[in-house]
């Protein structure tokens, strides 16, 4: 007959131990059994009292009769011994426990060397029996001599033993060597010749061989090896193959030992193999054992060992031609087997992987008949562990797969779907696979992805036969996470809907499942369901973005250090740095977040209850639900929550939910998408400012500013000089009482002067309504005035001096009209292309910012900006093509000339103060005569000295311009007005005036007063007197300059003119003066006056001119001509005293 289970844990130094049974009879519980057979198993060597060797054994728990009967083939596969277990309670019992224990040992009669009891329970008087196989204890827990019992025991069968090698090995010659068989061949040696040479021989090698297993389990290593070597060179003389084969697996066994004292069975079996290391190397060695340097401590030992003992390389050849010869036998194939385990095993410690697995594919093929499926799967999993060993991962995942599908063959009345299960988990890092998902976010995929799909539907399956549908939705999870980019687009929808299916029996989440201690699947988020590119977190728009006062800026700044900047302080964490972003989010205000997704399904992949994942602050996250086209491209998603406290807010991630299951996707474990940033800081909340307005909405942006800048624009059209009121309200939609409100404008792209104010407004109104409560209005009135420069353009200036148009001759009393008519070399000015020279419509434009703050965020120094727009084209109303001066009548007086040209399409109406109304048609120019006082500009307020040092001088003058021009504008008073249009405004000569003009209405610093008996006269004033009377003449000089000035000498010249050109001087004998015809001056100082007083007598009657000149002195010369511009005098001289009515 042939052995029928291969043990497949064997390993060579196996050959050396002997076998001994554990088995229970009687009522032994289980767990109490195991307890004593681990203690039992703890005993796995004893070194031998009086001997240095060491007797090494092998417990079984269960072990076939029919295994036993190969005992004379390999020694170490015979029971020698018996260790019984049982227990007995009362002594009635015990004879029955005594007759089953001797029944027991019947079993293993022919092979057993010695047996033991062991009773447990019973006391009383035949417990305290003196007997060498009997030990009685207690309980289980009161045995503590076991392992001594053991031991004792060991020491028996060791006797035994060595009395039996002794025995073999001291045959003489002369005796007839008895035949040693294997069961199946004891049928075949029936009537052979004994006595022949042939069969003599046999009989002896066998015999050898059997002494050398015997001298190999006594643990004399080197006798074993000479026996050995003899039964080899016998046993191949008779071509005795099956048991040629065993003595060269003998060799093999007892060389692996010499050389590999630590064991190749993976784990140390209860050897010790130091233990001539801690010992006395002469006294306790075991023969071929080497210390750790790998050299014999017994160097006699050594001389043998290298004489009999294998190479490492001989073992391998020598295995081979053993399992070659038993190759040959049918009935041999569990010893081939099992010799095909141990030299692999033995070819895993010499890392030579290839020919182990050579072995292996020969153990692969080796038939042993009809197996069950259970040892069906203990070979497969035998083999696939033995794979591992040599490091064929992939063999040995394959192997384990065969074994867990074994598990669930057709033929097994009961699927064990639990122990396939296991095994295909355990199949999983030979095929590169693992079930944590962020393994494969590590760079390019490993393994045949193939392969892997194919296990994991088999663990999906597996796990449904189970009855657990949440693992079927974990690995379903897990297959459509990791393997996405190896799905065909019909893999994808089916493995879609498989998971849809168990989603809706068993919802998938984000919890860890744990299947035991050692084994947790980890949560499978989604991260392609779908792909997210980039994480961006948008700052809030432009009119909630919270702003810093300025002066708190710093308040948050460590003082630790004396530097105003640190590099240290502020970069000191790598982190903060490259991930803390530079704007803030308002606590109670909406906030977003942008995702860039991508959609890799072929068909429209619904995402629901898309949201944040945030940790910091309270957030309030707002679930979106998504509808992505199939394979969509970039698509931008944005994602919305509510910060509900203040702090730093950081933004993990994103949770999902695609085809039921809840996925937490967080941006660590996502190092592909971009981000730039994902902390940002959450300030304390603001109120919200919304406004409206009484004009229309506007598309115009100004152009330095964004549309996001602006919460809202404006657009008007005006005339040039045209002023528009605007109505804003303001609204507080927030939660925040508005506290604080301040207003500002700032003109924006524009080229062109202003001079006005173009947006003004009175706020006081409005601040008596602070603080505004939420859901309360107030409203705000601004002025939007335009004024640009009314002055012509070059070429309208040229036209209009070629067309005929001067001052000269003109009577001051009759403003010319005059219509331009057109050069035959130019084209006419009101044509088309005219109209659209000179009525260019230009653009302002303006932002009115509206600062406001409240509630908490403003006692954290915080505020909020509401801009708006504000758009305004011009149309031009009346250009001022050319202004002049011409002198009045009197000194402080003079006539300011303006030709002034409509450009407009309708009529219009220029007015102004002291002078009459002005028509103009369209495209029509006409002069207009204005008299006015001249200006005493010095006395406009000045800057002072350090606002003065700190300008620039082309904006100092620019300063001086300006005021000079609206103190002229506010005397002339121009307006227009269209009638049809009903629109009017004003117009402002100041973009007209240059330097002469200025100048000429500009008073002079010296201001001279001339009075005759008393009355101030002008040129345009009469003095009558009487012929024969004294008329006193009186000169007042009033110093409006910045210097003294004087002294001076005046000269009174009196003149007749004839009104023909002639004026006659020679008037000594009609005018005599009393007194002095020169008047002297002393020095007048500044802002004083200084007054000289003569007389004049005229003797005839007539009309008489005073020409009062200067004396030529260095005075007069440093200063300008038109400081000493005196009035003339005009008097009349009668002969009779005036009329009544004349």
């Amino acid at each position: 007959m042939k052995m029928s289970v291969p043990d497949y844990m064997q390993c060579a130094e196996d050959h050396q131990t002997v076998l001994v049974v554990v088995q229970p009879f009687g009522i032994v519980p289980e767990d109490h059994f195991f307890k004593i057979y681990k203690r039992i198993a703890s005993v796995s060597q004893v070194s031998i009292r009086d001997s240095q060797r060491i007797l090494y054994i092998r417990y079984r728990h269960h072990y076939l009769p029919e295994n036993n009967e190969w005992g004379d083939f390999q020694t170490h596969r015979k029971v020698v011994g018996l260790i019984a277990i049982t227990t007995c309670t009362s002594a009635k019992d015990w004879p029955q426990t005594a007759e089953r224990f001797h029944g027991q040992k019947e079993v293993y009669s022919s092979t057993l060397y010695d047996s033991r009891c062991l009773v447990f329970g019973l006391q009383g008087e035949i417990a305290e029996q003196q007997r060498t196989d009997m030990a009685f204890y207690p309980s289980f827990d009161e045995c503590s001599d076991v392992e001594r019992r053991v031991e004792d025991f060991v020491e028996s069968i060791f006797i035994v033993l060595e009395s039996k090698r002794l025995d073999r090995a001291t045959d003489k010659s002369g005796d007839k060597t008895p035949l040693l068989c294997v069961p199946f061949e004891k049928k075949d040696f029936v009537g052979l010749d004994t006595d022949s040479r042939h069969y003599k021989k046999r009989c002896q090698g066998r015999m050898r061989k059997h002494v050398g297993d015997l001298c190999l389990q006594a643990g004399m290593l080197q006798d074993a090896l000479v026996h050995y070597h003899m039964a080899v060179e016998l046993l191949r003389g008779v071509n005795d193959h099956l048991w040629l084969g065993a003595a060269l697996e003998g060799l093999c066994s007892a060389s692996v030992i010499s050389h590999y004292p630590g064991g190749t069975g993976g784990k140390l079996l209860g050897r010790k193999p130091s233990i001539s290391q801690t010992t006395d190397a002469g006294k306790r060695h075991r023969p071929g054992a080497l210390t750790t340097n790998g050299i014999s401590a017994d160097t006699s030992t050594e001389i043998g060992r290298a004489k009999n003992c294998l190479s490492p390389e001989d073992i391998i050849e020598k295995y081979k031609e053993a399992i070659s010869y038993y190759g040959k036998y049918k009935n041999a194939g569990v010893i081939e087997l099992e010799a095909c385990v141990k030299a692999v095993r033995v070819l895993a410690i010499q890392k030579r992987a290839r020919e182990a697995s050579e072995f292996l594919q020969n153990a692969v093929y080796i038939n042993l008949g009809q197996l069950s499926e259970e040892e069906k799967i203990q070979r497969y999993s035998i083999l696939s562990e033995l794979y591992e060993l040599i490091g064929f991962h992939r063999k040995s995942a394959f192997f384990k797969r065969v074994a867990a599908m074994q598990c669930v063959a057709p033929t097994i009345p009961e699927p064990g779907w639990r122990a396939c299960y296991k095994l295909l988990l355990e199949t999983l890092p030979g095929y590169s696979l693992s079930l944590d998902p962020k393994d494969f976010n590590k760079g390019t995929h490993r393994g045949w992805a193939a392969v892997q799909m194919r296990l994991l539907h088999e663990l999906v399956y597996a796990s449904r036969r189970m009855g657990n549908p949440g693992l079927s939705v974990r690995h379903l999870s897990f297959l459509l996470q990791t393997m996405l980019d190896f799905l065909s687009d019909q893999e994808k929808k089916e493995v879609t809907q498989s998971l849809e299916n168990y989603s809706s029996k068993c919802p998938g989440g984000m919890e860890v499942i744990t299947l035991s201690a050692e084994l947790k699947l980890p949560p499978v988020p989604f991260t392609k369901l779908p792909i997210v590119r980039s994480v961006k977190l948008l700052n809030l728009p432009v009119s909630l973005r919270p702003h810093k006062v300025k002066g708190l800026l710093g308040q948050n700044v460590s003082t630790a250090s004396p530097f105003i900047y640190s590099p240290i302080i502020m970069h000191s964490r790598g982190e903060e740095r490259c991930k803390k972003i530079d704007f803030q989010w308002v606590q109670g205000d909406v906030c977003e977040v942008q995702l860039m997704v991508y959609n890799p399904m072929p068909y429209e992949l619904r995402v629901e209850n898309m949201g944040l994942l945030t940790s910091g602050v309270q957030f309030e996250s707002l679930p979106a639900a998504l509808s992505l086209p199939a394979e969509s491209g970039l698509y931008p998603v944005t994602l919305v929550g509510v910060p509900r406290t203040a702090g730093n807010i950081t933004v993990n991630g994103y949770h999902t939910s695609v085809f039921g299951v809840t996925s937490d996707c967080l941006l660590e474990d996502l190092p592909a998408v971009k981000t730039s940033g994902c902390l940002v800081e959450v300030i304390p909340s603001l109120p919200r400012l919304q406004l409206a307005t009484s004009l229309p909405r506007s598309a115009h942006t100004p152009q330095p500013m964004s549309k996001e800048e602006l919460s809202s624009s404006v657009s008007v059209q005006l005339f040039n000089g045209e002023t528009q009121q605007l109505t804003i309200t303001l609204e507080n939609i927030g939660c925040e009482d508005i506290e604080t409100l301040e207003v500002t404008s700032k003109v924006v792209n524009t080229k062109e002067k202003v001079f006005s104010n173009f947006l003004s407004w009175k706020l006081e109104e409005a601040l008596s309504h602070l603080p505004l409560k939420p859901g309360l209005t107030v409203t705000l009135t601004v002025s939007i005035q335009v004024k640009l420069d009314f002055s012509g353009q070059e070429n309208l200036l040229q036209d209009l001096n070629d067309d005929g148009i001067s001052v000269t001759g003109l009577p001051i009393c009759s403003p010319l009209r005059q219509v331009l008519k057109p050069r035959p070399e130019t084209k006419p000015i009101s044509n088309d292309s005219g109209k659209l020279e000179y009525s260019h419509i230009k653009t302002l434009e303006a932002v009115l910012n509206f600062k406001y703050s409240g509630g908490a965020g403003k006692v954290d120094g915080y505020y909020r900006e509401l801009s708006l727009g504000v758009h305004v084209d011009v149309e031009p109303s009346v250009f001022f093509t050319r202004v002049n001066t011409l002198p009045a009548t009197s000194t402080r007086q003079c006539h300011l000339l303006l030709d002034i040209f409509n450009p407009t399409e309708h009529e219009l109406t220029v007015s102004a103060n002291r002078s009459q109304d002005l028509v103009l048609h369209a495209s029509e120019c006409q002069r207009m005569a204005i008299q006015v006082d001249k200006f005493d500009f010095e006395s406009l307020p000045q800057l002072d000295q350090e606002t003065a040092h700190f300008t620039n001088p082309k904006q100092l003058e620019e300063e001086r311009q300006h005021a000079r021009g609206c103190q002229i504008n506010s005397k002339l008073q121009i307006c227009w007005s269209i009638p049809s249009l009903q629109r009017c405004g004003e117009a402002s000569v100041e973009g007209a005036l240059n330097q002469l003009v200025l100048e000429h209405l500009q008073l002079a610093p010296l201001q001279w007063d001339v009075l005759v008996n008393g009355k101030p006269c002008d040129s345009d004033l009469v003095a009558d007197c009487k012929v024969g009377d004294a008329v006193t003449l009186e000169v007042k000089l009033t110093n409006l300059s910045k210097n003294p000035v004087g002294p001076l000498a005046l000269t009174v010249m009196p003149f007749q003119d004839y009104q023909n050109g002639v004026q006659n001087y020679d008037l000594d004998k009609a005018v005599t003066f009393i007194g002095s015809e020169t008047f002297f001056i002393d020095t007048v100082k500044p802002k004083e006056s200084s007054t000289c007083n003569g007389a004049l007598l005229f003797l005839y009657m007539g009309d008489y001119y005073l020409n009062i000149k200067f004396q030529d002195d260095n005075t007069r010369r440093e200063l300008p001509l038109a400081w000493f511009t005196l009035p003339s005098v005009y008097i009349r001289a009668l002969d009779t005293p005036l009329q009544a009515g004349a």
